[in-house]
């Protein structure tokens, strides 16, 4: 068996956001994802599970708390070039 490519390398990500209670609401707990090239993937999970959250930070829109990211090898650190992303709602301005 060959072994592909890691194209997406994420480690024990963790991500609170302080809720409107101002509270610590935890969103990604331990989160390990690990893709090689050529795989198809779905993230599922419910309204508020943190699957927006983990693909802005595979996106570089939004810092892990703690954890590594990697992209094709390279740590995710900012917004890059070679990502695109297409937002659930309109991300216009309206005229």
């Amino acid at each position: 068996m060959v072994t592909q490519d890691v194209i997406i390398s994420a480690r024990r990500l963790n991500k609170t956001f302080i809720g409107e209670n101002k509270r610590p609401k935890p969103v990604l707990r331990d989160v390990t994802l690990t893709v090689h090239a050529g795989e198809f993937v779905t993230i599922l999970g419910q309204s508020g599970s943190g699957k927006s959250t983990l693909l802005r930070m595979l996106a570089g829109l939004i810092p892990a708390d703690s954890g590594t990211l990697t992209l094709a090898g390279k740590p995710v650190d900012g917004p890059s070039t070679n990502v695109g992303m297409v937002f659930q709602s309109y991300a216009l301005y309206p005229r």
